[in-house]
């Protein structure tokens, strides 16, 4: 695609956005009460705005304009965090974390692909050298301490010399022996052909019968082809197979990759370019326009003195430094308007003093009777649902006017290399200077106007001494704010020190390269329906991946989002062993470019021991975290840290050592720090709820693959393992028969069955499900009991017994009131005891 298709395509995308915030308001302002109703309005909007942000990505992407992606940018950060919040109010209504918007999507004629939440490119691009550095360090750490990774992996068996020698031996004995009995067989058949031709006697004479015993071998062998090839091309057409070179990458592909490539080096050049004219630009402005700016500026404020002199009878007091200087009088505003604003502020003084003797007469008092009318119309207020206001489209709107302002109409048929506009650079950069000569301005002005006081009035200046007290308290209160912080344990030493103490004791590990791409699954297309039946669906994979990419993904990638959109701090994945729990940690990491810290119990068992040695190590997993952000800190098994009862067996472990500190750790993470605790957990019934729940913010549970899940995950995995898909290989069936089994065991049985030997004799015999099945037999699956009792859990956590009580007719205010009440009476039970 060419710039002027990313421009329409940019303009298309703006227009449907500015549509958007027209509309959005006038729908979330007034309260409403049908919860399914409020729901449809939610996620219509929620589906605009994710298409909106699928185009914006694209475009951000591909333009090559640096002025146009400065604002795309502003737009598509606030457009993600728009997305969170409407997220997190479906979340409030319906009270899962899961959504289905099947009849939405039929009625906004979209595919359930496109509801796909893209991960944007920038949060890689931005820092690709800033990542690649790190990953040189921490393997050379590594290298350099003896942990490479490399050689673990793949660790190489020694073998005695007999022993290797014998190996050998066996293997050319075989060989031999293979073609002895293939020269064998030659023989035989040549002996068993010269007995038939004895007995037969005289060969056939009749070349007629011969002939015709050919053409019917030969037409039976052209005619089954013929069939097959018609039956291929019918399930072509039919959309049952895939056609020929399906798999295969096109020209067109490997072209446009290319562009893509070429584009963001263009992209690259242009911002050089256009950060070295924000200083050029600057400094010719200052030589050209300075001197007039500075003169405009002394005459304007001179004129202001006059005016306040003649309207008011004295000279105006001039504003100090924090204040703003002069820039909060004249700011956007003439001579006139400043005049007829000091006049206003004369009446506004006369009418404020009329009405200060009339409040003082008395006021009528409020009855008990009103104060109850009030007190009932508020509840009937709340009991209404109203949309909480957003901190991200004042942000969009902004955008959007700029769009309108500058981009909407202006011609660019000049600028056909899309380079930056210097018109632009230059009234920006104006406004820059005007503030830092008026600073200059301000403090000459200030002299002249001591001077007009001294000359005219004979004024004295007595300094404020309000203002004085008021920094004096200010200053106190910060040094006593300073004193309130943590300590730092750790002030004497560098950064770099301790990230490379924190790698040789493996709490700071190396994340697997793995998209989040890589975790194959398919949609759910029954949720609504199962939902409008009364009965909970079991959440698809792929609803999972869009919850690791809204809770973990996209806040980390940008500070921007991160800082105003509801924080998620920590977050758990609880499902059986096998469904990719670790796999979506380490996604997360690669996604985003973050650290990832492995804060484990079995991890962090016999380092830094006794109680000052975890908060030192504590102290600097956060501190080197906070530094180096994004970070990840991982916690597998998590469940270990909040044990019920310790087994005697991992006594000796100390499993519980975070267990009060974690609470503490998530209080001292700001909206400031990118930095996110993962959970991963397999038995989370074996620990304590009520502060297991306390930790982890949000909880997702991880299910086993569905049959639509198996399916894709089958195809995909064989073919990755140089497997070839073909009609001996029923993959239906195989997707059907492996009911219970995970993502684990399909890449253990595939990796079993698909070797080297049996890879290169595909095209011989071809792969079969029973090859695989009998794999598979071996393993145990993931049982409905096992499935059932992590259901039964998720019902105990606070966001799963409000959706019990929701479904069974409760409100969502009586799930939260019997919460509370449990909650109280716990502790009442816990002090008596």
């Amino acid at each position: 695609m060419s710039n002027t298709m990313y421009n329409k395509m940019w303009h298309q995308t703006q227009e449907a956005l500015g549509a958007l915030l027209d509309k959005e308001p006038q729908k979330m302002v007034e309260p409403q009460r049908n919860q399914g109703f409020i729901f449809q309005t939610l996620a219509t909007f929620y589906i605009k705005y994710v298409q909106i942000f699928r185009n914006l990505e694209n475009v951000y992407d591909q333009i090559v304009h640096p002025q146009k992606r400065i604002l795309i940018r502003k737009v598509l950060d606030g457009v993600m965090g728009r997305i969170l919040e409407l997220k997190n109010e479906m979340v409030e209504l319906e009270l899962t974390e899961f959504h289905y918007f099947d009849d939405i999507l039929q009625d906004l004629k979209l595919a359930p692909q496109q509801l796909d939440i893209p991960i944007p490119k920038y949060f890689l691009k931005e820092k690709l050298e800033v990542i690649k550095g790190r990953e040189k360090i921490l393997a050379q750490i590594l290298a350099d301490s003896g942990i490479d990774t490399s050689e673990m992996k793949f660790p190489v068996k020694s073998m005695p010399f007999d022993q290797a020698v014998k190996l050998i031996q066996i293997a050319e004995r075989a060989r031999q022996g293979r073609l002895r009995a293939l020269f064998m067989k030659q023989i035989y058949l040549q002996e068993y052909r010269a007995k038939q031709s004895k007995t037969l006697g005289k060969k056939v004479t009749d070349s007629w019968a011969a002939a015709l015993c050919i053409q019917k071998v030969w037409r039976r062998f052209h005619q089954c082809k013929k069939t097959e090839k018609l039956r291929e091309e019918e399930m072509i057409f039919l959309g049952m197979n895939p056609p020929p070179l399906f798999n295969e990458v096109s020209a067109t592909v490997i072209q446009a990759e290319k562009v893509d490539r070429l584009r963001n080096e263009v992209q690259m050049k242009h911002e050089e370019d256009y950060r070295e004219a924000l200083v050029t630009i600057k400094n010719d402005l200052k030589l050209i326009e300075g001197l007039d700016i500075k003169e405009n500026l002394q005459d304007q404020i001179r004129h202001w003195f006059i005016e306040c002199r003649n309207l008011t009878g004295t000279f105006p007091d001039y504003p100090d430094i924090e204040e703003g200087g002069s820039a909060i009088i004249f700011s956007n505003k003439t001579i006139q308007q400043v005049i007829e604003d000091i006049i206003a502020n004369q009446e506004e003084e006369e009418k404020n003093e009329k009405k200060k003797k009339k409040k003082k007469e008395k006021q009528p008092k409020k009855t008990k009777r009103q104060k109850k009318g009030t007190k009932e119309k508020n509840k009937e207020e709340d009991e209404k649902w109203k949309m909480s206001p957003s901190l991200f489209l004042p942000a969009m709107k902004e955008g959007c006017n700029a769009y309108k302002e500058i981009w909407m109409n202006k011609d660019e048929s000049w600028n056909f290399s899309q380079d930056f506009d210097p018109e632009l650079i230059k009234e920006e950069k104006r406004k820059e200077l005007e503030s830092e000569i008026r600073v200059q301005v301000d403090e000459l002005m200030r002299q002249e106007l001591k001077n007009l006081k001294l000359a005219v009035d004979r004024e004295r200046e007595h300094p404020a001494k309000v203002g004085k007290k008021k920094k004096k308290g200010k200053k106190g209160k910060k040094k006593e704010k300073k004193t309130k912080k943590d300590k730092d344990l750790t002030a004497d030493r560098t950064i770099e020190s301790l990230y490379k103490e924190l790698v040789e004791e493996g709490l700071l590990i190396q994340a697997l390269k793995v998209n989040l791409s890589d975790y194959i699954g398919e949609y759910s297309y029954l949720g609504t329906t199962l939902r409008q039946v009364s009965i909970e669906p079991m959440p698809s994979l792929l609803d999972v991946r869009q919850l690791i990419t809204l809770y973990g993904i996209w806040p980390l990638g940008s500070a921007a989002v991160h800082e105003k959109a509801p924080l998620v701090k920590s977050l758990l994945l609880a499902g059986p062993s096998g469904v990719g729990k670790k796999m979506l940690v380490h996604a997360i990491c690669t996604e985003t470019g973050a650290n990832l810290f492995n804060l484990s119990s079995s991890n962090i068992a016999g380092k830094y021991p006794g109680k000052n040695g975890l908060q030192m190590m504590l102290h600097a997993v956060f501190k080197v975290a906070r530094q180096l952000q994004p970070s990840v800190v991982w916690i597998e098994d998590t469940e270990k840290t909040f044990y019920k009862k310790v087994p005697n067996a991992e006594k000796t472990n100390e499993p519980k050592r975070l267990k009060r500190h974690l609470p503490q750790i998530l209080k001292l993470l700001k909206p400031d720090d990118r930095i996110l605790i993962v959970g991963t957990t397999r038995r989370p019934f074996d620990a304590e709820l009520q502060p297991f729940c306390r930790v982890y913010q949000k909880i997702i549970l991880v299910p086993r693959p569905d049959y639509a899940s198996r399916y894709v995950l089958w195809k995909q995995i064989i073919e990755r393992n140089g497997g070839v898909l073909t009609s001996a290989l029923n993959v239906s069936c195989l997707a059907k028969v492996t009911d219970g089994f995970t993502q684990g065991h399909i890449v253990k049985v595939v990796k079993a069955v698909l070797t080297d030997q049996r890879i290169r004799r595909q095209i011989h015999k071809p792969l079969t499900a029973v090859e695989f099945i009998t794999a598979i037999t071996s393993m145990d699956p993931v049982y409905k009991e096992e499935e059932e009792s992590f259901k039964n859990w998720y019902a105990k956590t606070p966001l799963g017994k409000k959706r019990a009580l929701a479904i069974t007719g409760g409100s969502a205010e009586k799930a939260k009131d019997k919460g509370k009440r449990k909650e109280k009476k716990e502790k009442k039970a816990k002090k008596k005891k």
